[in-house]
């Protein structure tokens, strides 16, 4: 299924909407202002909090920490040396180690697992509307796909500025 972030970071708000295709509105990506650390809410849009990103401070590399109801879900880093491109792993707490590589800069790339590609992230064809897609292949896994996504989508956005 085709998920689209409506990126509106550089609002006053600053949100994001995550929707279907089909224009039904899953999550709203917001950011919480006025904190020492860099905080972000996934909310249902039903006000739930489905998940909560943390970028931790004072780390020699990016490292976003993702929660739920104060546990820890998973962990995402930019590998400190690498040879070949930009590159991420995800430590999820049930142990499985994910990759995410491609073109970084034009955020083209893929969340694989073991070779496997669980999602595509693409914002060719949404350039000049701050949009981009992520097509999730592996739907058990959705919202996690989607908080990955966004946390890269950060991480390159940080970068550039």
């Amino acid at each position: 299924m085709r998920y689209l972030v409506r990126d509106r970071m550089f609002a006053f708000h600053e949100e994001a909407w995550i929707e279907t295709e089909h224009r039904e509105k899953v999550f709203k990506v917001d950011r919480k202002l006025l904190r020492l650390r860099t905080t972000f809410a996934f909310v249902d849009p039903w006000g739930q909090t489905a998940a909560t990103i943390v970028r931790k401070a004072m780390t020699w590399h990016h490292t976003i920490l993702i929660k739920h109801d104060g546990e820890r879900l998973g962990k995402i880093s930019r590998r400190l040396f690498r040879l070949f491109g930009d590159r991420f792993v995800v430590k999820l707490r049930d142990g499985r180690k994910l990759r995410i590589n491609g073109n970084l800069w034009d955020r083209e790339f893929d969340i694989q697992h073991r070779g496997t590609t669980l999602a595509h992230v693409s914002r060719r064809w949404f350039s000049l509307r701050d949009t981009y897609a992520v097509d999730v292949m592996e739907p058990a896994d959705t919202t996690m796909l989607l908080v990955l996504a966004v946390c890269v989508d950060h991480i390159l956005h940080e970068q550039r500025d």
